[in-house]
């Protein structure tokens, strides 16, 4: 019997060296059958030219504008399902999976009833032999702690698998839909997670799946934008999830006031602020579907 078939989705955002590392990564995946699907997000550099030079055979599909990372990831999806992909898997490109991750997520999935997503164990890139993640985290949606987790005995904790390796079945997608376009960047992970597991799926961590993570490359220098990102996807993320919104994103907002002023960092405060505040009005659109 043939092993199912994996779509491996790149969503590169002008990092194309990072993009260039996991590709060389992939060359050494052990698993038998999956097809990598490159997508740019309109980066304002040579992005698309560097990947095609450094792997002229691959697909790089250019998005015409910048749709973040749930949009952008859709595209992508999207074009899996069409495409007969048994398996979705989201991957950063600020990441380098070992050989043998994609055939541990694979085999989790498969010896899974009811599973909705797989996730790696996520290592430092700087430090790999400290765990950056144990698959995903938590939301304590009571009083707005978001937070990731780093040990196996906290799996019965867990509320969604990151977006940095996150292995999503087709039957998943089918049920659930794909990732809401409302969250531009962060929170998309967590929404979903939530949602699968609302809709009766398990979310499970192959520890045999090491994948190393970088982070924060999209960004760069501006650190206040990805500050009021932040706050605005989890925001968001309490107000479509939690059972008293304001009560969470009080506390919420009150736990990183608090955090970013014993670390003396004011303009964050204002970033925090602005993202909260524009959360708070923005409309909850439902999940886009395949």
């Amino acid at each position: 019997m043939a092993e199912p078939l994996v779509y491996v989705i790149l969503l590169n955002y002008r990092a194309w060296w990072d993009t260039i590392a996991c590709l060389e990564a992939l060359s050494h995946c052990t698993y038998p059958n999956f097809r990598v699907l490159v997508l740019d997000n309109a980066s304002d550099n040579e992005s698309v030219e560097q990947i095609k030079r450094a792997f002229p055979q691959q697909e790089v599909r250019r998005l015409e504008r910048n749709l973040g990372f749930a949009g952008g990831n859709n595209v992508g999806i999207r074009q899996a399902l069409a495409e007969g992909a048994d398996y979705v898997w989201l991957l950063n490109p600020d990441t380098l999976p070992a050989p043998e991750a994609l055939s541990a997520l694979v085999a989790r999935a498969e010896q899974t009833p009811g599973v909705g997503a797989v996730g790696a164990v996520l290592y430092e890139m700087e430090r790999p032999e400290r765990i950056q993640a144990w698959g995903g985290g938590e939301v304590v949606r009571a009083w707005g702690l978001i937070r990731l987790l780093t040990h196996p005995r906290q799996q019965s904790r867990l509320d969604y698998i990151s977006g940095a390796s996150l292995l999503l079945p087709r039957a998943a997608l089918a049920q659930v839909g794909l990732l809401d376009e409302g969250f531009f960047m962060y929170g998309e992970d967590a929404d979903l997670g939530l949602r699968l597991k609302r809709a009766g799926f398990r979310l499970e961590v192959a520890p045999e799946a090491r994948v190393q993570h970088k982070g924060g490359t999209s960004w760069g220098p501006h650190k206040l934008a990805s500050d009021e990102h932040f706050a605005l996807a989890n925001t968001r993320l309490l107000r479509k999830h939690a059972p008293w919104p304001l009560l969470a994103v009080g506390g919420y907002t009150l736990f990183w006031t608090l955090e970013y002023t014993l670390r003396r960092r004011w303009a964050s405060i204002g970033a925090l602020w602005r993202g909260v505040q524009r959360a708070w009005r923005m409309p909850l659109d439902r999940p886009q579907i395949p």
